[in-house]
Order: C-alpha cells, then structure tokens, then sequence
C-alpha cells in the first residue's frame, strides 16, 4: 500500500515538472546559479579564440554528456548562437529550456545514428541558416563517453567542422549518475580546451566513420582526462548507460 502510494506521488511529481509552467521557473534559478558560479570562479580556456570565430559560422561543437554546466555559460560569452541537440522526453524539455536562456534552441532528438528528423533540421540549420549545432555524441542515453556517429553525418552532409569542447574545475562535484554529471562550486578555476576544427570530406564513404569516429573519440576522452587531472584523481568511467549504472549500484 505505501509503495504503491509512493508510486502514484512520484508519477504525480512527473507530470506537474513536466509542465511548462513549471519548467520556465526551475530553468531560470539553474539559469541565475550557473551565472553566479561562472562569474565567481577564474576561467583558464584554452583555444577560446575558436569559440569566437565560430560563433556565427556553421559548426558542430561536441562535448560529453557530463559536461553541459559551464559550457553553457562559456559559449553563451563568446557570442555562439544556435542549436543544441536535446532529449524529446521531459528531462531533455526541461534542459532545452535552459539551454534556451544560454542562447541555444533545441532540436529534439537524438545525436546516435544521425535519425532522420534530427538530421534534416540539423542540416538545414548549418545549410541554409548558417547557424552552429551543439551535441553531446554519448547522449542523452550513453554509453558515457562513447561517440556516437550524428556528428559524423552532420559534418559529411553539410561541410561544416566539428569542434571538441571540454572543461573541467578545481572545486568539482562529481553527481552519482551515469554521465559521472560534473558540477562546479562557486569560486573555483574553471580550465577548458576547445580543439582545433575536424573537416570531414563529403566524398567520405559510410565505411570510413568507425576510424573517424575512434579517432574524435580518444581524443576527447584525452582532453577530459589531462583536464580532471589538474585537479583530482577521480577518473570518469567509460561505458555507463542509465540502466547498468543502476544494476552497478545494486550490486555494491
């Protein structure tokens, strides 16, 4: 009896978040804390310069499910504007909307397999409004840092770059999740890399993305690494998805 009311309390818990009433608000306090937390720590962001001169140029910006909280603000101040790749679901709505306030609207979908909806707006937007796309390649499902393939077909179709991005902090938080999501505390050193722009040719055949994507792969799997490095030990596992992160917490 009281499992089954705790069930129907969360079910109704669900829904009324999944409201849009409900949503703007909770957007706009994430909104003000992000601001507040970026403002008081020391940015340290390597290749910076990138960001800028992307900013109204087509590009495809890619960094790991995990890292979302002070990329946000970070695009936002170089002036990038565009699209971010989200999750249809009502977490992923309500993400969208904050991503909104950052200056990103959201095309709902998902990065893997480059899905046919997701792909045609995709590409409209980097054709024909000349507008940038920001994704995480190992969201918004996993495997944590796995690069899904959207990317590739992204930057194929359309000509444009695709651009790895990552940070990391002094002061991080870790969330118990399957992304390892990092929060930054107020009053940290923020250290990013913004690597340099990967063409993909359009003649490239289909065949050829697995070395491809192996390749963007490692290398943003390294640039989290040397990044977490700076300043702590833990290491953020590969291969997590939501369902066997939680079988993981079962067992231990």
């Amino acid at each position: 009896m009281q499992k089954s009311f705790k069930k129907r309390l969360k079910r109704l818990i669900g829904n009324i978040y999944g409201l849009a009433v409900v949503q703007w608000p909770i957007a706009c306090i994430y909104c003000i804390l992000i601001w507040f937390v970026y403002f008081t720590s020391h940015k340290d962001i390597k290749g910076y310069d990138i960001l800028k001169q992307y900013s109204k140029k087509p590009a495809i910006f890619v960094f790991w499910h995990g890292r979302t909280m002070m990329l946000s603000p970070l695009i936002s101040m170089a002036g990038v504007r565009g699209y971010a790749v989200a999750d249809p679901r009502r977490d992923g709505r309500a993400i969208a909307k904050l991503e909104r306030l950052f200056g990103l609207k959201a095309i709902f979908g998902s990065s893997f397999g480059g899905g046919v909806s997701v792909l045609r707006k995709g590409v409209k937007v980097l054709t024909q409004e000349k507008n940038c796309i920001a994704l995480s390649p190992d969201g918004p499902k996993g495997p944590s840092m796995r690069f899904h393939d959207g990317a590739l077909y992204f930057a194929k179709m359309t000509g444009a770059p695709i651009i790895p991005v990552c940070v990391s902090c002094s002061r991080p938080w870790f969330q118990n999740r399957w992304d390892r999501y990092l929060l930054t505390k107020p009053f940290s050193i923020i250290k990013g890399v913004v690597g340099q722009p990967i063409h993909i040719d359009k003649k490239t055949e289909i065949s050829d993305f697995e070395s491809i994507r192996k390749k963007l792969e490692d290398f943003m799997v390294k640039q989290a690494y040397d990044l977490d490095k700076c300043f702590t030990d833990f290491r953020v596992e590969q291969d997590l998805t939501p369902d066997n992160f939680k079988e993981k917490a079962k067992i231990l």
